[in-house]
């Protein structure tokens, strides 16, 4: 590898993503000692419209388009992003390179007072800027009154400061890799809310005619966490929903077997269509195809119809 080149990697400037940014950075250089990679920042139309729900700025690519626009224009070699930011249609040319060792999946409870969505009291007041949690949330509380919010976790956290909310859920790993785990009053299990499709997991993407950048990034891949993300994602990619529906899928790894569990759901939670299915990890991306055709059968198609036509301008 030419020691000589430096590698330019592109990213969003939130607190969030400069982290892992960072760590990816890191691992590069613990794995290549000789590489040099030099960080910048490119700010995404979801990171500039902060006053609207995510499903009415834009849909697919809010955080990848103009990053992704760097890697085609060539001006940066390799991107790194939230990999359930990633739409499942990358652009021609580019392709998911290397995806590290994933953090934990799971969302994650902030609470003053209560430890559990259970315990939270009669008409619970929640935050939370994702439509899975929403109907999550609505399914197992009916009564609850769900506040959208946005912003980076700095600012999601000031929110929350101000706010007399009850309670307020975001992604696990999010506050583990800002270092505020002292905030989590309790880390929701997948009974109670199946995590993002690929929610903890970082994506490297690249140009896929960049031979030396990919074998630079491929040095940090791991396998595992690979077939996870393949499954999950290739469930919600036959499902063809993007943010506009909420979606979950969480796939847990058993020696050779991987074992995959999905959700489709309404706005408040009912119906909601959740299934389980196994197959060997070599068959990880057919399996998220299964599953999602299995909930097609159930009627998952007529809601993600029915949420489409509701957000149509």
């Amino acid at each position: 590898m030419n020691d000589k080149r430096t590698f330019i990697l592109g990213t969003r400037g939130s607190p969030l993503a400069l982290w892992q940014a960072e760590r990816v950075k890191a691992l590069l250089a613990k794995s290549q000692p000789d590489c040099a990679v030099e960080i910048e920042i490119i700010h995404t139309i979801g990171d500039k419209i902060l006053d609207k729900p995510l499903v009415q700025v834009g849909g697919k690519g809010i955080f990848t388009k103009e990053i992704e626009n760097a890697l085609l224009e060539e001006t940066i070699d390799f991107a790194v992003h939230s990999y359930k930011d990633l739409p499942t249609v990358l652009p021609d040319g580019l392709g998911v390179t290397a995806i590290p060792e994933r953090d934990s999946p799971f969302d994650a409870l902030i609470s003053r007072r209560y430890s559990s969505l259970v315990e939270l009291p009669e008409a619970p007041v929640v935050a939370t800027g994702s439509l899975r949690r929403r109907a999550q949330i609505l399914a197992l509380r009916p009564e609850a009154k769900v506040i959208d919010l946005r912003g980076n976790v700095n600012t999601r956290f000031q929110k929350y400061h101000d706010a007399d909310w009850d309670g307020m859920i975001m992604a696990h790993a999010a506050i583990r890799r800002m270092e505020w785990d002292d905030r989590i009053a309790g880390v929701i299990q997948p009974s109670e809310m199946l995590p993002a499709p690929a929610q903890g997991a970082i994506a490297i993407e690249s140009r896929i005619d960049d031979e030396e950048t990919k074998a630079l990034l491929q040095t940090i891949h791991n396998a595992e966490t690979a077939v996870s993300v393949v499954a999950e994602r290739s469930f919600l990619a036959t499902l063809e929903g993007g943010c506009q529906v909420p979606m979950a899928a969480y796939a847990m790894l058993n020696d050779d077997t991987v074992t995959l569990e999905g959700l489709v759901a309404s706005l408040d939670g009912d119906p909601m269509l959740r299934g389980s299915i196994q197959a060997p990890t070599a068959d990880a991306e057919a399996l998220g195809r299964e599953l999602a055709q299995s909930l097609i059968a159930q009627g998952a198609d007529a809601i993600i119809e029915t949420l489409k036509m509701l957000n149509q301008p």
